[in-house]
């Protein structure tokens, strides 16, 4: 199954994270990388291997003298960046809910290429299924990783909630690759972040 080759992303698949960790570091030389929070991003190593021949901005690694903040944005402004997804359809929609919105409108527009990393746990049968589990896997597990005060973070389902410290408050689905755009969606046969 290829969940994105009629919404013109670039599909990779790869059996191992270390098989897609090899390989995009071969792609990538001497470039500017922002990264968005991602515990899938996390859990491959990705932002250390990268580093070693590239430049990579994330607000998960503050350099002494900045802040999460401003590190969020000069992410943002890079060329290339990685994010990963809540939730794949298997027809191809990328979906994503984020609490600043600093993924969602990094890798929307302007980006000289756009790379998902995302391991097979993501996948779901459909848009509303990929919806769904965005709202009551990714969010509540990554509001109680934060130790966030949401219904969410303790029960592990999403409440609707109005809570000042509720992280799913831009939902962002990608029916297809926006004109003009390089996307490369880069799968992994493992189960990976949230």
């Amino acid at each position: 199954m290829n969940p994105s080759r009629k919404k013109g992303y670039t599909t990779r698949f790869f059996k191992t994270k270390e098989e897609a960790v090899a390989h995009l570091c071969a792609a990538l030389n001497g470039k500017k990388i922002g990264f968005g929070g991602s515990a899938t991003l996390h859990e491959l190593g990705l932002f250390e291997a990268l580093s070693e021949h590239n430049t990579v901005l994330w607000h998960w690694r503050i350099p002494q003298g900045e802040t999460a903040d401003e590190l969020r944005r000069k992410a943002a402004l890079c060329p290339i960046y990685f994010t990963s997804a809540n939730a794949i359809s298997e027809d191809g929609k990328i979906v994503n809910i984020d609490g600043t919105s600093n993924r969602v409108a990094a890798y929307l527009y302007g980006k000289e290429k756009v790379y998902f990393v995302c391991g097979t746990n993501k996948l779901c049968p459909d848009e509303e299924s990929a919806v769904a589990r965005a709202r009551n896997v990714a969010a509540p597990t990554n509001a109680a990783r934060l130790g966030l005060d949401t219904p969410c973070a303790k029960t592990l389902s999403c409440h609707d909630c109005k809570s000042k410290s509720r992280i799913c408050r831009a939902l962002n689905v990608l029916w297809e690759k926006p004109t003009g755009a390089d996307m490369e969606l880069i799968l992994i046969d493992e189960a990976l972040g949230y």
